[in-house]
């Protein structure tokens, strides 16, 4: 596979809360892994979380570090997995705003697919940026300064955002080719 070792001796956060859409971590962290990154699940609480599979509960998945301890000067990169109840849950905690907002300070890429970009909203990072997301939450993009555009995979300087499921194989190429990169002076809060 061409993406084979692109990404050895990256480290990716992964940052997600009960809820999150199964397959949008699953297949995003899949292609990290076998691009040569380690990948560690950062949530709120320690233990496990647990998966959406499109209408149910999915499978859990073991916690790699709490976000109490989590240093995200320790990271290349952040993948936020979409859902409807993981990014509404990460809003509203605090710790969580501020670890996304800091690789936008750092200027560290960051990956976000489906309704993961309204993460984006509170941590006060979206204006002037082009960006897509799932369209039910468009609104509140364009509403938050974001360039709101409905297309599979989009690029704004290391900001790599993708609209749904169907979008991961695209979105997986574009958040490798962004991580291997490295930082982006663009890439900023």
């Amino acid at each position: 596979m061409e993406t084979q070792q692109r990404l050895q001796g990256k480290k990716v956060a992964i940052l997600l809360t009960d809820g999150f859409e199964q397959v949008e971590l699953t297949e995003p962290r899949k292609a990290l892994q076998d691009a040569g990154a380690t990948t560690h699940l950062i949530a709120p609480k320690g233990g496990e979380v647990k998966g959406w599979d499109e209408t149910e509960w999915g499978d859990t998945f073991p916690v790699d570090l709490p976000l109490a301890g989590a240093d995200p000067n320790q990271y290349d990169a952040l993948l936020l997995p979409g859902g409807v109840m993981n990014p509404d849950k990460l809003r509203t905690d605090p710790k969580a705003v501020q670890f996304i907002r800091h690789f936008f300070e750092a200027h560290k890429p960051v990956a976000a697919i489906c309704h993961a970009p309204i993460l984006l909203i509170e941590a006060d990072v979206v204006r002037g940026r082009k960006l897509t997301s799932y369209p039910s939450i468009q609104t509140d993009l364009k509403n938050a300064g974001a360039n709101w555009v409905d297309e599979e995979v989009v690029t704004d300087q290391g900001l790599v955002t993708s609209r749904k499921p169907d979008d991961i194989p695209a979105f997986n190429r574009k958040m490798i080719e962004e991580i291997r990169e490295g930082k982006h002076q663009g890439q900023h809060a």
